[in-house]
């Protein structure tokens, strides 16, 4: 292998469950099986051409992608992959995401695993895709899906759901003043929109353009758990960084005190809201999250988050790299889950205050087979 690395209770078990089974549903359907018999591994014997793959991911410090990275780089071996793994340099940076599509052109690479960062790499993308490299997406679906082959994902909808219904069902009835810290405010991006949305529909808010942050009625009535009024204070970009949701929060708090519900894009903008709340004396409301990965967990763990939806970029990166290298030795390409314009791998709420008619699972579950 040579990889090149460039700088820039019941329903519990219910839910674990379904989550190895979309594992195992996901592992049948992008590795298949030979008609000779074989072993279906794309690096089995007589695969013996390496061919060359790049992950290109949004960042190299946050720990989903970097959990991403190091999935993709122990699998490389196996399915006899070249890989590079290049990056953003931040959130926000699709130059340095184009650049490194087109380096994967002109080396002559197979296939490019890629978090898009935002419609301004399409082009790119699709570039690429006429020059005969099979284009998968990896935790973002790109707007259009079809920019890309396949995309291999969370449903951020539904990690959004998760969330909204949790903490609809934890108000218990009360007044919601609510914080949404989103990804970008000057970028479309459908992981960003997705969880928004999703959040806003499980707390039973209507939502107009659903996939527009931001244009919701700020006042109003849910309908999750028991329902009750609620009012929106903000939208505000924390670019998915401890830092900038720590900015985001304290700019909403300068318009509302009262904030006692607080939706963040992901984990690190969670702690960074936490710790705003908590300089301006806040400690009771209800931070929710999506992530999953162990620091996410273990802040779950000690209070700090109250929820978080729980993806799995392991999974992603193995199942991305598989049908590369199997589509590359003329293998059939993988299909998207039923009713989704991409292939679901797998999503669970994570707490250890459980709301009723909200399926969870606890902390301790999800420290044994978190990332990071």
């Amino acid at each position: 292998m040579h990889i090149r690395q460039l700088s820039p209770s019941r329903s519990a078990r219910r839910v674990l469950a379904s989550v190895g089974i979309v594992g195992l549903a996901l592992s049948a359907a992008a590795c298949g099986s030979d008609d000779d018999g074989g072993s279906g591994s794309p690096g089995a014997a007589g695969d013996t051409e390496k061919i060359g793959v790049a992950l290109i991911t949004k960042d190299s410090s946050n720990p989903f992608f970097v959990a991403m990275q190091k999935g993709a780089q122990a699998d490389a071996d196996k399915n006899n992959v070249d890989l590079t793994i290049a990056s953003g340099k931040q959130e926000g940076d699709d130059a340095g995401q184009i650049a490194a599509i087109e380096q994967a052109v002109v080396r002559g690479d197979k296939g490019i695993l890629i978090t898009p960062m935002s419609t301004g790499v399409n082009d790119a993308i699709e570039k690429a895709r006429d020059a005969g490299l099979y284009v998968i997406a990896l935790d973002t679906p790109p707007d259009p899906a079809e920019t890309v082959d396949i995309t291999f994902a969370t449903d951020n909808r539904e990690a959004g759901r998760l969330i909204g219904q949790w903490a609809a069902a934890t108000l218990d009835g009360g007044q919601a003043t609510i914080a949404l810290l989103d990804l970008f405010n000057d970028k479309i991006v459908s992981v960003d929109y997705d969880r928004d949305q999703g959040f806003l529909e499980g707390m039973g808010i209507d939502v107009a353009d659903p996939k527009k942050n931001g244009d919701e009625a700020a006042t109003g009535k849910y309908t999750g758990g028991k329902g009750g009024d609620y009012t929106i204070v903000c939208n505000e970009p924390s670019n998915g960084a401890e830092d900038g949701g720590r900015t985001a929060m304290e700019t909403c708090l300068t318009g509302s005190d009262g904030i006692n519900v607080v939706y963040t894009i992901n984990e690190p903008a969670a702690v960074g809201a936490s710790a705003a709340l908590k300089a301006a004396g806040i400690t009771d409301a209800l931070v929710v999250s999506v992530d999953g990965g162990c620091a996410g967990v273990n802040s779950v763990k000690d209070g700090t988050i109250g929820a978080t939806a729980q993806q799995y970029p392991l999974k992603m990166a193995t199942l991305g790299m598989e049908a590369i290298a199997k589509i590359a030795r003329g293998g059939e390409k993988p299909t998207t889950s039923e009713g989704l314009e991409f292939f679901n791998t797998g999503v669970a709420l994570v707490t250890d205050k459980p709301a009723e008619g909200v399926e969870s699972i606890t902390t301790d579950e999800a420290l044994k087979i978190c990332w990071g």
